[in-house]
Formats: C-alpha cells, structure tokens, sequence
C-alpha cells in the first residue's frame, strides 16, 4: 500500500466507523466508487489500522478463550472484558453472569448440580434468569452454616439456583470447619449428612468458586478461622481456598489437621469429575486462578480477560 493510498484508507475507516457515514456516502466525499470504498475499508483492517473492541459485559475474548484450552487442556473457557468495571465487585458480578450464561447453555443440562458457596456464587445465583433449566437437583458441596452473626449465603445460594431451574436444593447442615477431627467424622456418618455427600459426588456437573487466604476470605468473615490463623496458612505456603480446603501453589492441601475438621467433598473429589467449573476473577486472584487451572482442579474456567492474559503469560 503505497502512501497516498493509506491515507485514503486510513480517512475512509475514520468515516465509517468513527462518523458513521455509509459506504456510499464516503464515494461521495472521496470521490470514489462504492467499490473503492469497500476496498480501502478491508485494506485498513489488513494493515491493522483499525482495531474494533466489544465492550459489553456479556461479551467476550473468544481468541483468549482458544489458547487457554489449548494451554491448560480445558473442555471450555469463557473470558469476559475486565473493561468499564471500576471494581473488583463490578468485575466478580460481570463474570458471574458469564457463569451463568454458561450454564445456562450447558449440554447436557445437569439433573443434579453441585456447588460451593462464597460472593462469587452468590452473584452466579442471582445473575441466573428464571427457568435456566427445568428440574436441577442443586446439592450443596461444603459446609456453609456461619459460626457469627453475618447470615450464611450457602443456603440462600443453593435454593436460588434451584428455584430458578424449577428444581429442589439439598443442603449440607453443617459448618464448613468443626472443632475436632472426631466430631466431623461423627456428623459424617449421620445418615442425612451421609446422604448429601453422597449426592454431591454423584453429581453431573460442579460450579465453584477459590478464595483467598486472608482477613477477606469468607471463612474468616464467617467466623471459621481467625485473621490470625490465615496469616498462619498463608506463612505454610497457602495460596487458596477451594471448598474450604487450603492449598499450596501445586494444589496440595496445605494443612492436613486442619483439612481433617473440614466437612464436605475433597479436592480429589472436584479434580476427577467430569464437568467441574471453576469462576474466578480479578487481579487479588491471579495467583489462585493459577493454581486452580495447573493442578487440574477444573475443567472449564470463567474468567476475565487480565487474569486469562496473566495465566498465559506465566504458561509462556
């Protein structure tokens, strides 16, 4: 493309896409074919002149999508634009609703659905449209009944998913982390707690979320652990929490002892299903999305496209 000819290029998009102005129109200001026009438009797209970006919340980075398959060996990924989210709430809430499109589209429809509770999945549920699904057992996979007065979101989350879906929830009654070893073995065998349990690993599909090891993390606002006892987890080697199991940079529980108090299913149990999908965003978990996705704890991401970016570039 010689000079005068990318000057026409270049004068031709700004017409069309900035002034919006028809092809026709723009033959007419430039003295030029229809044709010529069309031409010049594809000419400029070619040479990278013109770079078109989807905005929208519910759009998303498809190219990115394609090499994290390919990278992490993914079934699925959905990356949605961090762009115009002014916020980490903001930009957990929009790629919830890329979780929930996604599920919502999902085939087969899973009969029974197991799930973690958290923010994140709090905004999952409540971004899902009313009959997303017809019949979905939602069973809830880990303990969720909170030890303070902050309400505990596991059950309202669990009942909204199953509602929605025209379905019925089963809910797990108990606390994530009990104080001995004994006494969560006990409850265990409790013939309803058994049951559930049993259902979550039978379930066709999963949906979580990881957090976070600090004074943020919903276990300590839910009175699970003290602020104290994450920095304690974090000093182990902690990087994430996964259904209420702590974990290393490889994806090894990091506390036996402590994983040994925890009720609800393991992270052996999420790495061999089938369906597990895992949604998290944000820059705060850039570190645990890593680890989630390299260990082989989720077969489909959700995510925004700086944390997808951050995983390809540290996969390099």
């Amino acid at each position: 493309m010689n000079a005068e000819t990318e000057l026409l290029a270049v004068r031709a998009a700004e017409l069309y896409y900035e002034d919006g102005k028809t092809q026709d129109e723009i033959g007419a200001i430039l003295h030029l074919t229809r044709w010529k026009v069309g031409r010049l438009l594809t000419q400029a797209k070619e040479a990278g002149f013109i770079r078109i970006e989807i905005v929208h919340p519910r759009a998303r980075r498809l190219p990115l999508e394609r090499e994290l398959r390919n990278r992490f060996g993914l079934q699925d990924a959905v990356v949605v634009p961090r762009a115009g989210a002014e916020s980490e709430a903001e930009l957990r809430t929009r790629v919830a609703a890329g979780a929930a499109e996604y599920l919502t589209q999902l085939r087969p429809v899973p009969r029974t659905l197991g799930i973690s509770w958290g923010r994140t999945m709090h905004d999952v549920a409540q971004a899902l449209g009313e009959g997303w699904a017809n019949g979905v057992n939602v069973v809830q996979i880990n303990g969720g009944v909170s030890l303070n007065r902050r309400a505990s979101t596991a059950a309202n989350t669990a009942v909204t998913i199953a509602q929605k879906a025209g379905g019925s929830a089963t809910l797990l009654p108990s606390p994530a982390i009990l104080e001995e070893a004994e006494t969560r073995r006990a409850i265990e065998r409790d013939r309803t707690v058994a049951g559930v349990l049993e259902l979550g690993r039978s379930a066709n599909a999963y949906v979580f979320t990881a957090g976070t090891v600090d004074p943020r993390s919903v276990l300590v606002e839910s009175g699970y652990l003290s602020a104290e006892e994450a920095g304690e987890l974090v000093r182990k080697g902690a990087v994430a929490d996964v259904l209420g199991r702590f974990i290393d940079a490889d994806g090894n529980i990091i506390d036996p002892a402590l994983d040994e108090r925890t009720l609800g299913l393991g992270i052996e149990d999420i790495r061999g299903a089938g369906t597990a999908i895992a949604v998290i965003s944000g820059e705060s978990k850039h570190d645990i999305c890593r680890v989630v996705v390299a260990s082989g704890l989720c077969t489909v991401l959700v995510t925004d496209d700086d944390t997808a970016q951050h995983l390809l570039e540290g996969a390099a």
